[in-house]
């Protein structure tokens, strides 16, 4: 259903810091020309934190309209309210996503018990695929492959996005979700090792900047040409590493500004980078053939 390299996508904005919706277009056309196998708007790299919901309602739309079918749009719905996230999930699914990336809802911490309840409630409002999206790190909660297990019984919870670092957790997800549910890394530097455990995919940040490499990388991955991906891996490792070292969306603007697609505007509380990540993200970029 759902495989291959998926940008999460950043936010274009401009100078002003307002929504640049002609660079969007501009920047979803190059990531379909590029290959990118799907594309995910208004998740954390699309800082949809700091997003309202308007301007979150209109990259999902303008998303869809831009993509126009070529590739799956899997749009960012979550919230920590259950309220909040049926209602963005709804406009999504009138918007013609094809699929709903929902997080873990961060801060208030929920129970296992409490996970199932509030996806169950999205997944009962809404009639598209959903993807849970599951990131401790920013969230604070870990849903556990048990209670993953028990979601996947609903016909519309499809796969997760995997963003613990844990690689075992592809297999163990396998025996309590199935061998058919989807396994989408969220972490680009160990997403060779999630796809030979069972995984079918990266929703990336590194493929915002190098989304031919990473449609290859995956492909090769797909294809069982796990010599090919190994090349296509350390060509990119320097890059995926130089991106997470500051907030990672900031860094993948900047890497944009260099290939002239977008500007390094971000929204407070992220700020620029600092000129020693700049070197090392313009280093990475000449060891990928970018620049």
């Amino acid at each position: 259903m759902f495989k291959g390299s998926m940008p999460a996508l950043i936010t274009p904005f401009t100078p002003d810091g307002e929504l640049d919706l002609d660079t969007l277009k501009k920047f979803v056309e190059w990531q379909i020309d590029q290959g990118s196998h799907g594309l995910v708007p208004c998740g954390t790299t699309g800082e949809s934190p700091t997003l309202s919901h308007e301007e979150d309602r209109t990259v999902v739309r303008e998303v869809v309209r831009i993509a126009d079918g070529r590739v799956p749009v899997i749009a960012g719905a979550g919230s920590n309210s259950t309220r909040e996230a049926i209602g963005l999930a709804q406009h999504a699914e009138s918007a013609g996503a094809n699929g709903l990336l929902i997080v873990t809802p961060y801060y208030n911490k929920p129970t296992q018990a409490g996970m199932i309840a509030h996806f169950t409630a999205i997944h009962d409002a809404t009639n598209v695929p959903i993807v849970i999206y599951n990131i401790p790190g920013r969230s604070v909660v870990d849903m556990m492959p048990d209670t993953m297990g028990e979601l996947a019984k609903l016909p519309r919870i499809v796969g997760v996005k995997d963003a613990t670092g844990k690689l075992e957790r592809v297999s163990q997800q396998r025996i309590t979700c199935g061998a058919d549910f989807v396994q989408l890394s969220g972490n680009d530097d160990t997403a060779l090792g999630f796809n030979a455990h069972g995984g079918t995919g990266c929703i990336s940040v590194t493929a915002n900047v190098a989304p031919k490499l990473c449609a290859e990388f995956q492909q090769a991955t797909l294809n069982g040409e796990w010599g090919k991906a190994l090349e296509l891996q350390d060509k990119l490792m320097p890059l995926h590493i130089a991106i997470f070292i500051e907030p990672g969306l900031v860094a993948a603007k900047y890497a944009l500004s260099k290939l002239g697609i977008a500007n390094e505007r971000v929204r407070l509380p992220l700020v620029g980078l600092t000129q020693s990540t700049k070197n090392a993200v313009d280093e990475a970029m000449q060891h990928a053939g970018l620049i």
